[in-house]
């Protein structure tokens, strides 16, 4: 068998590349290859474990990016806002001296004592008795004052009813009302008010003349009106024990 060079140049370039055919082969077993699934750097980066989470005593995640030291760790309700502290109410409500230490002790038995609502009460109080004393009405005055004090109111009235006289009291307003005495006595709690009010007042016998005051004139009068009430009592209505007035 005769063997040309023709030959041995075609045996010459198949054994080449077969021999490039075997690097190639080599090469990819050892480096891999790139198919769609394989990461690049930044998925080798991902590759690695990633540090654990830190969490407070809740169990919920800390804001590593906040500034402040790494290894401080949040307890429950340290960060919260702290709320406003609603003051105790005060026990003398502004009053001071003498007065105020009564209505403390008021307070010690009933708790629900309030002067500024004791004030309003009063208020309306005045005008009532005022209107019924005016009108003869026994029957809510009564109801209102002590049975001293009513019997009082009730001689007036009758002495009017006999002489054939009548009043006519009107109250044109309140223009304050101040409390001026509290203090306890055994259960028994007293306050005195002094009540400055505007008034027409005018007293006429039966031909309508005019025997005291005067029904077109507006008076500033000046009344100091005690009132109590049994601390042991389940009524919470306070009854006018005193009346006075400056001259």
């Amino acid at each position: 068998m005769n063997v040309t060079g023709n030959d041995m140049q075609l045996f010459d370039i198949i054994l080449f590349a077969l021999i490039a055919i075997f690097l190639v082969l080599r090469l990819r077993s050892v480096l891999g290859r790139r198919d769609g699934h394989q990461g690049g750097p930044e998925d080798e980066a991902k590759g690695k474990r990633p540090a654990p989470l830190r969490r407070d005593a809740l169990g919920r995640p800390l804001d590593d990016s906040a500034d402040g030291d790494d290894n401080v760790i949040a307890l429950p309700g340290a960060r919260r806002e702290e709320t406003p502290a609603v003051p105790a109410p005060d026990e003398t409500f502004g009053f001071e001296g003498l007065l105020a230490e009564g209505i403390k002790e008021i307070r010690k038995i009933d708790a629900a004592f309030n002067p500024k609502e004791f004030l309003q009460g009063a208020k309306l109080a005045f005008e009532m008795i005022l209107n019924a004393y005016a009108a003869g009405d026994l029957k809510t005055l009564k109801n209102l004052l002590s049975a001293d004090v009513y019997g009082g109111f009730a001689q007036a009235i009758e002495e009017r009813v006999q002489k054939d006289h009548t009043l006519q009291e009107t109250l044109v307003g309140i223009k304050s009302a101040e409390l001026m005495e509290a203090y306890l006595d055994g259960r028994d709690a007293t306050l005195t008010v002094k009540f400055v009010s505007e008034q027409i007042s005018a007293l006429m016998d039966a031909d309508g003349t005019v025997i005291e005051g005067d029904p077109a004139k507006v008076v500033t009068a000046t009344d100091f009106w005690t009132f109590s009430r049994s601390l042991k009592s389940r009524n919470p209505n306070w009854t006018l024990v005193g009346t006075g007035a400056l001259e």
